[in-house]
């Protein structure tokens, strides 16, 4: 449960805090981590809509920083931009170096403009061998660790927790599917839900 206060309206380029919203009013909530896009609020009833997608990515980048001491604020910058989905961010299982994820390359030139303004963190991308990737899932826990530990090199996490495949090429991507008939490999995903 999350206690709204502090709603502003907005009307063309003014602002203001209201204690009432009516249907087709748009309104802001600050937002400290606690809600992601998507998110439904209600007084008292449960609702559940259908999410945003989130589309495989198309090109890859491996960041690195110009100043070390930045690593904290690299983090949380891509943390957040992440939550927002200016960028798909993957955490490698073996390695430390992040992965980003976009479906057009102006993606990762919004990115680097947002970390160096909104967080002081000088970021360089660089190309990287992994072609394309999808999001994995399956009923049995067990086929979900034993992939991961196979295939660690090539295997990540997302911003929403989620195991990701990413592959060097389409052939590896179709011979990595054939050799695990028992996940499911997945060209989008809801946006912030978890898959299974």
């Amino acid at each position: 449960e999350i206690k709204v206060s502090s709603v502003v309206t907005f009307m063309a380029s003014s602002r203001e805090q209201v204690e009432e919203a009516y249907a087709g009013d748009i309104i802001g909530l600050p937002n400290h981590g606690n809600m992601q896009i998507g998110d439904s609020f209600s007084e008292g009833e449960m609702l559940s809509f259908t999410g945003i997608p989130y589309f495989a990515p198309d090109f890859f980048r491996s960041v690195r920083i110009r100043n070390p001491l930045k690593i904290k604020q690299l983090h949380k910058g891509l943390q957040q931009l992440g939550e927002e989905g200016a960028v798909q961010v993957f955490k490698p299982v073996q390695g430390a170096e992040l992965v980003l994820g976009a479906v057009g390359v102006l993606q990762f030139e919004v990115v680097a403009s947002r970390l160096l303004n909104e967080y002081g963190v000088d970021a360089v991308f660089e190309g990287t061998s992994i072609s394309s990737a999808r999001w994995v899932s399956s009923d049995d826990k067990r086929v979900l660790a034993d992939f991961e530990t196979a295939l660690g090199h090539n295997v990540a996490y997302d911003a929403a927790g989620n195991l990701a495949y990413l592959a060097t090429s389409n052939v590896n991507l179709r011979l990595t599917e054939e050799r695990w008939p028992k996940l499911t490999f997945h060209a989008t995903r809801e946006h912030a839900a978890r898959l299974g």
